[in-house]
């Protein structure tokens, strides 16, 4: 019995291990390497720039992951969040000239707490309705977005220019060793380095405490609430931690775009994240950046290789889909094919490869 209980023991705490294997220490070692050289090796800003949205869309795909695939809150209004960040971006950043460690962080604590304003709803609301609610943001967010001129620029949209000098690093255009760099090569490590930092915080949320109580909360809440989790210390704070990841990806956004406007935040960005935690894996945080890299990556190719679509219109007056068109019908036909032939997404077929080549050849 004791020796049963002590492997039960050993068991749970391997588990609690971020890094259970040696060959799980060797990956991560090759992605480090990977990331350190990647700028290196592809010169070509299209592709580093591709890199870049991946790795911040990837910051908003975990957050969003947190609350639906993590604590089964489903949210449209992704975007309203984003939204936030960007424009406190723009307030402190731009207009106010505060640093990347002053701007980035503010963004972060806006999202949270706008997220806390909106996360008793949860309590009240689930599946649909909640669905719903969340989606109204989004067109509240363009509202105030295209009206509020002295901070948004209105329609047209305002320039974002946040210094993103960390210590001596400057980012903008950083210099290593005597050598410079570009800004997309200075930014990919910047926005590749907060994916790590989200995925280690979210990682060890997921493993401790509160993330088996959000998990309880998703597979079934009342039964949950029975056994004593707090719904409400947790739904909300699953839409703090949502909030402030999205927000950060809305405020890396701006300073990579150098520009915003209130459409760029629209219906579309949420269907976008929705796409990549489905495409990548509901309720896997490593799922959130495949989902990111595969479905951000879209939009920039379209754009990129529109001229040689056929059906693509050419020129302002020319005849077919538009290039932003074309893009909702790819998220559309991702979301369904996922949905039917791989609910679990990207995620399910990298675990279901590695478990066959682990087994490898006594694999069937």
């Amino acid at each position: 019995m004791r020796l049963r209980n002590l492997n039960m023991t050993l068991d749970y705490a391997d588990d609690l291990k971020l890094f259970r294997s040696r060959q799980s220490k060797a990956s991560l070692v090759a992605l480090l390497a990977l990331g350190l050289l990647l700028p290196v090796i592809v010169p070509d800003d299209f592709w580093l720039s591709v890199l870049v949205y991946a790795g911040i869309y990837a910051i908003g795909a975990i957050g969003l992951n947190l609350l639906t695939g993590f604590t089964g809150q489903v949210s449209l209004g992704h975007a309203f969040f984003v939204a936030a960040g960007s424009y406190t971006a723009v307030i402190l950043g731009t207009q106010h000239g505060q640093p990347l460690l002053v701007w980035l962080p503010a963004a972060a604590v806006v999202g949270g707490i706008i997220g806390a304003i909106v996360g008793p709803f949860a309590l009240r609301l689930r599946g649909n309705y909640l669905a719903v609610i969340s989606l109204g943001l989004v067109f509240l967010g363009q509202h105030i977005a295209n009206n509020w001129d002295s901070v948004t620029g209105g329609p047209g949209g305002t320039t974002v220019i946040a210094p993103v000098k960390l210590g001596p690093f400057d980012f903008a255009a950083l210099e290593l060793g005597g050598r410079s760099y570009t800004r997309y090569q200075s930014f990919f490590w910047l926005t590749w380095g907060l994916v790590a930092l989200a995925l280690i915080v979210s990682k060890n949320i997921v493993r401790s405490r509160p993330g088996r109580a959000m998990q309880a909360v998703r597979d079934r809440d009342v039964a949950a609430e029975v056994i004593g989790v707090s719904l409400a210390r947790y739904k909300v704070g699953a839409f703090v931690i949502s909030s402030a990841l999205a927000a950060v990806c809305g405020a890396l956004f701006g300073a990579f775009q150098l520009f915003v406007e209130p459409d760029s935040f629209g219906l579309f960005l949420s269907i976008q994240f929705i796409a990549m935690i489905i495409v990548g894996g509901v309720g896997t945080l490593f799922g959130s950046v495949i989902g990111a890299v595969f479905v951000g990556a879209v939009p920039q190719l379209v754009s990129r290789y529109s001229d040689s679509i056929p059906f693509i219109a050419q020129g302002a007056g020319g005849e077919g889909l538009t290039v932003f068109q074309l893009n909702q019908i790819i998220f559309g036909l991702l979301i369904v094919l996922f949905l039917v032939l791989e609910p679990r997404g990207l995620a399910a077929v990298w675990l279901r490869l590695k478990a066959y080549f682990r087994a490898w050849p006594f694999s069937y």
